[in-house]
């Protein structure tokens, strides 16, 4: 009986200690664009990357971007992922203290537009679709069509929202134009008969796009938790990346994205070109920040601040760490 006993103690106790360990389990709401960029934050989920660190993430969809810098300005979301020209614009527009912690890739964006469009002089008086106006990727397009002889007032701009939304307009409405588009939805455009006018970094050059950003108040208050979330990234990356994953990670892709299986393996190729893939370890790409800010001046005539303003990397380089 005494044996008896202690076996049933030591349940209690067992059962005592496992409520607190569940209870101590941080949950996370990760804001992201609809695209190929989140095949890390895929990764770390499926494989348990978050989970092993007491993680819940639960991933949500942004419609536009004035969506998402509102969410995570409002506490709706703790991370968001998206070009960090909108963390920019948080930071010296909306006056949010933000800070990017991790970089990504270069947007992988493509000039896409209508098939009777042959060259960018073929746009003129026409109508060119966008997220937002005044950031990120817009830039990106006012500046292929002005270095195609184009000036900003020589085209109509119509804000539409999110990659996967402009997808849809531009194949449903024959009069937008143009776009910006990134894989897969650029491949699904031109699958779909419309053409391929280039992509923006063999025109513009390096260019630091996606990046996960966080309100610095928040990151310190919480330095564990993004540290570990960062280091879940990382790992998922890596996973995604080792070529021995590549029809786990395909799938992951034509799971996440909804994509027909040819669109998915392009997409991972893509995503996994050693020159212009995501970004190792998710580094940030400091020429290519250099180019955004330039952008932002050109196309907003207000000079940024330097570029140390807007990013901060300890917790990434913490994480790097503690990965080994």
């Amino acid at each position: 009986m005494k044996i008896v006993g202690a076996l049933l103690s030591a349940a209690v106790v067992t059962m005592a200690l496992a409520v607190p360990a569940c209870a101590a389990q941080s949950s996370l709401t990760v804001n992201v664009f609809q695209g190929m960029q989140n095949l890390p934050l895929f990764a770390a989920q499926q494989k348990g990357f978050f989970a092993e660190r007491g993680l819940s993430v639960n991933l949500e969809i942004t419609p536009s971007s004035d969506e998402q810098r509102a969410g995570l300005a409002d506490g709706k979301y703790q991370i968001i992922h998206c070009g960090i020209d909108n963390g920019v614009a948080m930071a010296d527009v909306a006056k949010v203290d933000v800070a990017a912690v991790i970089g990504g890739d270069n947007g992988f964006n493509r000039l896409i537009v209508q098939p009777d469009i042959h060259a960018i002089s073929d746009l003129r008086g026409k109508t060119v679709i966008v997220d937002a106006p005044d950031t990120a990727y817009a830039f990106q397009l006012y500046e292929m069509l002005k270095r195609g002889g184009l000036d900003k007032g020589e085209y109509t701009i119509k804000s539409v929202g999110a990659t996967a939304k402009r997808l849809v307009d531009i194949q449903q409405n024959k009069d937008d134009k143009a776009s910006m588009l990134n894989p897969p939805f650029a491949f699904t455009a031109q699958n779909d008969g419309l053409k391929d006018q280039g992509s923006a970094v063999s025109t513009i050059g390096p260019y630091q796009a996606t990046a996960g950003i966080v309100l610095r108040s928040w990151a310190k208050d919480h330095p564990d938790i993004l540290i570990k979330y960062l280091e879940a990234y990382i790992e998922g990356l890596r996973y995604v990346l080792d070529p021995k994953n590549k029809d786990e990670a395909t799938k992951m892709l034509a799971d996440g994205l909804k994509l027909p299986p040819d669109v998915a393996a392009a997409t991972y190729a893509v995503a996994t070109d050693p020159a212009e893939g995501l970004a190792k370890d998710g580094r940030f790409d400091g020429p290519g920040f250099d180019n955004v800010l330039r952008l932002r001046a050109d196309w907003t005539g207000h000079a940024p601040r330097p570029a140390a303003a807007y990013f901060d990397l300890s917790y990434y380089e913490k994480a790097l760490a503690g990965l080994g």
